[in-house]
């Protein structure tokens, strides 16, 4: 410890940066809880409930994570009670505590070990999705923003969203996409130059059509929007993407369109042999592409016969998605690994914690009486000493107390973060009177 650090140490009472804390997480997860008790668990009230669980149930810090597959609250305190956590959850969110049964408490190393697991994207429902580094990301810095995050889980959470970076570049774990959706508009790409520039249209408002919608949304493509229910397309577009034209109208201007979506639950056949075979006349030169993303399919599988037109089903893409799926499946490993080497990091880090309430006020003890005996010094040698001596003499003292305490000090930290240092602990605690200091 420099000189420096010897004048601003903290009281180990009240610095959080050197309170031996303990970790605990809570989680709601799509693992445990369908889509439609999951929202039952969401917080409404972020910054309230942030402050109930330091508040209240008497937690140091506090991170709250929510997604549409996930809640999850890290609290972090020197004596968690994990039961006034999930009462204060219940109380925030107006469900009552035998919800709560089935929820998820992890504690310690096992806390930490899921987190890092969660911004690898291994905790996903898709595994290896980027979007979880972001949405943790977000979460934290607005707890410290709001100051219900300091050094404890600020440092674990830092550490977290390393590894899950790493992960990223060092393995193929986010490699290829997984989604339907995704899939389907990058075949699109690769068939057509530039989809900006052709004539889109989307045959559907249900979920699926919602995802092909944000996709195309996202790359900045301009599309049409048709359902047989008319207030439903304009619905859709308002709330979604695309542009609204009637069903009938959809139809007609089949010849003039590029590339199909279709992605209902209609039970017969949109697309016919015939729409098609009739759009594709009158001297078009460019082709079209069909994808029936819908469930039962709506285009006639005759259609792929004619002349120009490329038809891609479900079946086809989800081979490609089982495809790349399978692939991040074989990296997942090599994830675990990165996750493990950084968790023999932070097992020391957080064993050395538990050092640090005592090295730091082993050094503020012995700086108070180097402080007594420095004043008492200058006040003896009067007028003998100028400005310049005075301080030479303050700077030795510092030098003294650090030559001293420095290696036992370190060698205390050592031997904590190899886990030997429970009754070594204590030693030091008591010749220095620490255990008493922290009872006043």
């Amino acid at each position: 410890m420099t000189t420096a650090a010897i004048k601003a140490a903290p009281s180990p009472t009240s610095s959080p940066t050197v309170a031996p804390v303990h970790i605990v997480n809570a989680r709601v997860t799509y693992r445990n809880a369908p889509i439609h008790l999951l929202e039952k668990f969401t917080f409404k009230d972020i910054d309230g409930a942030h402050k109930a669980f330091l508040k209240k149930a008497g937690f140091e810090e506090c991170v709250i994570l929510q997604t549409c597959n996930r809640i999850e609250v890290f609290a972090a305190s020197k004596n968690p009670d994990e039961g006034r956590l999930l009462e204060e959850w219940a109380s925030a969110v107006g469900l009552p505590e035998k919800d709560f049964a089935n929820v998820e408490v992890s504690r310690g190393r096992e806390a930490v070990m899921h987190l890092m697991k969660l911004t690898s994207g291994l905790d996903s429902l898709v595994v290896g999705e980027d979007q979880i580094l972001g949405q943790v990301r977000r979460a934290v810095e607005f707890s410290r923003s709001g100051r219900y995050a300091s050094a404890n889980l600020s440092l674990i959470f830092d550490r977290a969203l390393k590894v899950g970076s790493r992960v990223r570049t060092a393995t193929g774990i986010n490699r290829g996409n997984v989604s339907i959706a995704s899939v389907a508009v990058n075949l699109a790409e690769e068939y057509f130059d530039d989809l900006k520039s052709k004539t889109i249209m989307l045959i559907g408002t249900g979920e699926a059509a919602s995802l092909v919608a944000k996709v195309l949304k996202k790359r900045n493509v301009n599309f049409m929007v048709t359902s047989r229910a008319p207030e439903r397309a304009r619905s859709f577009a308002e709330t979604v993407a695309g542009t609204p034209i009637p069903f009938d109208s959809a139809l007609e201007m089949l010849r003039k369109v590029d590339l199909i979506f279709t992605a209902t639950v209609a039970p017969y056949r949109l697309l016919t042999f015939n729409r098609i075979e009739n759009a594709m006349k009158n001297n078009r030169r460019q082709g079209m592409m069909i994808f029936d993303l819908s469930n039962p399919r709506t285009v006639d599988e005759k259609v792929a016969t004619i002349h120009g037109v490329k038809l891609v089903n479900m079946d086809q893409i989800a081979e490609l998605v089982g495809k790349n799926m399978r692939s991040r499946m074989k990296e997942i490993s090599s994830a675990e690994k990165l996750i493990e080497d950084e968790m023999k990091s932070v097992d020391m880090m957080m064993k050395r914690m538990k050092a640090e309430p005592v090295v730091v006020s082993v050094f503020k003890n012995v700086d108070t009486i180097r402080e007594r005996e420095l004043k008492k010094a200058l006040a003896m040698l009067g007028k003998k000493l100028g400005p310049e001596e005075t301080k030479i003499v303050e700077q030795l003292s510092y030098a003294i107390v650090e030559g001293i305490l420095s290696t036992p000090m370190n060698n205390l930290r050592k031997v904590t973060e190899e886990g030997e240092s429970e009754e070594l602990m204590k030693i030091v605690a008591k010749l220095f009177k620490y255990e008493e200091k922290q009872q006043q």
